[in-house]
């Protein structure tokens, strides 16, 4: 993209570039230097939320003493560390907690996703993976992020290291986004498969990621506490990598190493909501009728001590600083976007209008209908930390492009059997709703990508569109409409501009939910 952009600055340049520059060529430009731009943008938010830079931030250990400072707390070491970890990011992690550990690290057991090891080494991040001689047993498996045999073996592996510590032992524990299909251990009688085959269902009838935990934690030997339990009496260190809104410990991998707050009664009112009460095998009903009505277990999980190592809001922070230093007013809108991927679609529709009217010229403002309007929509979504008033009144005052910024894991309810992922269906709905809001005199980008580099069951971390896109589709013979009908967003975007729109980053070793940017600059 870049050699495009040289290319297209030296036609500019010459004798008929002064009279094309303000014209189609300058828009092409701009819409590629936008697109460009929001790229670069992207790779700087999941390069803030790289796992071995934060774990370094939060570990520290003195060499001569021994001692392992975890922010303000302290545990001698005497070559009696174990480690055990599970998810997308937990490869880097695993690398630098070694590292630091040295000769202290007895064992490990960690569980990592599918060809993540041959595409790192692949991307070239040697950082990220272990050193040949390491004590730390590598399981991959959890292939398009569901549960599997591999995976199973991974997690059987995890709870016999700990079980087999003492009171003397130290287990560190290494969590991020990706956790709960990596760490599989269904409670007998209910199977593997039993419990794969529910949470699909679960997921395809749009449940929450809390709401499939509660499921995943009621029916799991080392989620909702079970891990700290079978690792009892050894001291736990958790250190988290959080994938969920709010950041609750609770809910990140499913709580491993948190004492569950659900009762069997929460179960049954999700798998009432989603009508699969009636249809569950007589294994997972025979679990839950045996549940243990405390909550909390046989332990309250007193020995361990949880740590949040990074978050959507850190990476986000560091976004808002990287367009700030681009020439950009921009305002962090929330870090907790959820919801029905058609309903955020429609706010950031609107939003993008509504924002966008107030850097045109004086007159060509939003309706107050559209105000109205858009403060409606915001509210449906029941955003807690949303900074809707405050980001208008900076686009107000902006006297020059604008950039908002958002986070988190909206939800996508399957109609259709096409191939992609959050993140390309909700760039793909944004721009049908862009191109309903025209806005003569500013250009509008709207960016959607996956921190994890992998989208659903794809290759692309996500997408990027603009106003134009119905238009340009049409003009190629494919119909939006259609694709978003089937949720086959992935294959309109390999088609549509040669896959040009396609956000492609390859894993990144990281997962902080989802970042969203929505580009708007005066003309």
């Amino acid at each position: 993209m870049a050699a495009a952009l040289q290319v297209l600055r030296h036609l500019a340049r010459a004798p008929l570039g002064p009279l094309l520059w303000g014209g189609p060529l300058a828009r092409l430009a701009s819409s590629m230097a936008l697109a460009e731009q929001a790229r670069q943008l992207f790779e700087s938010t999941v390069g803030a939320v790289l796992p071995g830079p934060m774990l370094q931030r939060v570990l520290s250990l003195d060499p001569d003493s021994g001692e392992l400072k975890v922010r303000d707390r302290s545990f001698q070491l005497r070559q009696n560390v174990y480690l055990v970890g599970f998810g997308k990011a937990v490869l880097g992690m695993a690398t630098a907690a070694e590292e630091l550990l040295g000769q202290h690290l007895v064992q490990g057991v960690i569980s990592v996703p599918k060809g993540i090891r041959a595409a790192m080494e692949h991307a070239g991040k040697q950082e990220m993976l272990l050193k040949p001689h390491s004590c730390i047993q590598v399981f991959e498996g959890a292939e398009d992020n569901l549960p599997d045999r591999d995976a199973l073996r991974a997690a059987l592996a995890i709870r016999q290291l700990a079980e087999g510590l003492t009171a003397d032992d130290l287990l560190l524990v290494l969590i991020s986004g990706g956790g709960s299909a990596l760490l599989p251990a269904p409670i007998p009688p209910v199977t593997l498969e039993e419990k794969q085959t529910l949470t699909k269902l679960l997921a395809a009838r749009g449940a929450t990621i809390q709401e499939l935990n509660t499921i995943r934690k009621a029916l799991s030997q080392l989620k909702g506490g079970g891990l700290a339990q079978a690792a009892y009496p050894a001291q736990v260190v958790s250190l988290i990598l959080s994938d969920v809104v709010g950041d609750p410990v609770e809910v990140i991998a499913s709580g491993p190493t948190v004492a569950s707050i659900h009762s069997v009664q929460d179960c049954l009112h999700i798998l009432n909501r989603y009508g699969l009460r009636a249809a569950l095998p007589r294994s997972v009903k025979t679990v839950l009728a045996r549940a243990d009505s405390d909550p909390h277990g046989p332990h309250t999980c007193g020995h361990v001590l949880n740590v949040i190592l990074g978050s959507n809001a850190l990476a986000l922070a560091e976004a808002q600083k990287q367009a700030e230093a681009l020439g950009y007013r921009a305002v962090v809108l929330s870090t907790a976007i959820q919801g029905d991927v058609k309903s955020v679609a429609q706010f950031y529709g609107l939003l993008a209008r509504v924002a966008g009217a107030r850097l045109a010229l004086p007159g060509t403002g939003a309706s107050v209908e559209e105000d109205d309007r858009l403060c409606e929509l915001a509210a449906d979504l029941q955003l807690p930390d949303l900074q809707l008033k405050e980001a208008l009144e900076a686009v107000v005052g902006a006297q020059g492009p604008v950039c908002l910024l958002a986070g988190g894991e909206p939800t996508v309810q399957l109609q259709g059997s096409g191939k992609g992922g959050r993140n390309q269906e909700l760039a793909l709905r944004v721009g049908a709703e862009l191109g309903q809001w025209p806005l003569q005199t500013v250009d509008v980008l709207f960016l959607s990508g996956g921190t994890d580099g992998q989208d659903g069951p794809t290759e692309a971390a996500g997408a990027w569109v603009r106003p134009e896109l119905t238009s340009q589709a049409a003009a190629e013979g494919l119909d939006v409409a259609t694709f978003l009908a089937h949720n086959d967003s992935h294959t309109f975007f390999c088609r549509f501009q040669g896959g040009a729109h396609l956000l492609h980053t390859g894993l990144t070793g990281t997962n902080v939910m989802d970042a969203h940017f929505l580009f708007l600059q005066p003309q």
